[in-house]
């Protein structure tokens, strides 16, 4: 990516601010404040010599803190994702939500969420997404965070990744999937889902997911669940009332009940799996 167009990312998350494709935002949206934290963007390396913009937070005292990757979900790293690893970082961790796209494009400049599959979403790789993640928790244990104390969540696009990095990096504690795909068609850039790693997994992953989700059926759920099998640390939620996208809380999918029940459940999850 031209350094000018990163330099752009850069600003934007420095201003917050939402996507194109989520405008307007709705009355219930959440805003955290940073009070007592130490909030921030930069940009870190990655293996492939690209230069990663990342939105981190954490608690503004102690160090050696414990780390959660937050995954964001298409939209990028905007305003409700930067709100998340605020509310993190107030129950103790250092946060980090890295740019998944920053090779392919902002996301949060595009209205039009079919063009936004098809310009960026679309072109990322698996791997690319693996490797910026490793490249991210790194950075955290260079900079004061405690890396044998790591989880990962993810919300809808990132709800799929976060399965998939528990699959890849065995070393950390544990995962969140809030509304993940499970499955899907395989091809050369996404050439797993969920479905296909769950009889591996050693990570405990906590799946959350909405009874009247349209794109993901309780079939497949169904299906993850027997993947995962009897004697797996895994567990999957499902909240009947809720939509997919319960948890962003800035647009018309928000379901305040779940969404505060999956946030604690979330939380208890960490730390019962030592990411605390």
């Amino acid at each position: 990516m031209p350094s000018q167009q990163r330099r752009q990312i850069i600003a934007a998350l420095l201003a917050g601010g939402f996507a194109l494709a989520v405008r307007p935002v709705t009355a219930a949206t959440i805003t955290t404040p940073a009070t007592g934290l130490l909030t921030g963007s930069t940009e870190i390396d990655t293996s492939d010599g690209a230069l990663l913009p990342i939105y981190f937070a954490r608690p503004g005292r102690g160090d050696r803190q414990p780390v959660i990757l937050v995954v964001q979900e298409i939209f990028g790293v905007h305003e409700h994702i930067q709100d998340l690893c605020r509310r993190l970082a107030h129950a103790g961790y250092l946060a980090i939500a890295p740019e998944l796209f920053v090779r392919q494009g902002d996301p949060r400049q595009i209205a039009d969420i079919p063009e936004l599959i098809r310009s960026i979403v679309s072109k990322v790789s698996d791997a690319q997404v693996m490797a910026d993640l490793d490249a991210a928790l790194r950075w955290a244990g260079e900079h004061g965070g405690d890396t044998a104390r790591a989880g990962v969540t993810g919300f809808c696009w990132g709800g799929r990744i976060s399965w998939l990095y528990a699959a890849h990096n065995p070393a950390i504690r544990a995962a969140v999937a809030w509304y993940g795909r499970l499955g899907g068609e395989q091809t050369a850039l996404t050439p797993s889902y969920p479905l296909d790693v769950a009889p591996a997994l050693s990570v405990p992953v906590l799946g959350l997911y909405a009874g009247r989700d349209k794109g993901i059926s309780l079939e497949s759920v169904e299906k993850m669940r027997a993947a995962l099998g009897p004697q797996s640390r895994s567990e999957i939620v499902v909240y009947p009332d809720a939509e997919h996208g319960f948890n962003a809380d800035y647009r018309p999918s928000y379901n305040a009940a779940a969404a505060q029940a999956g946030w604690q459940r979330m939380l208890a999850w960490f730390s019962r799996h030592g990411a605390r």
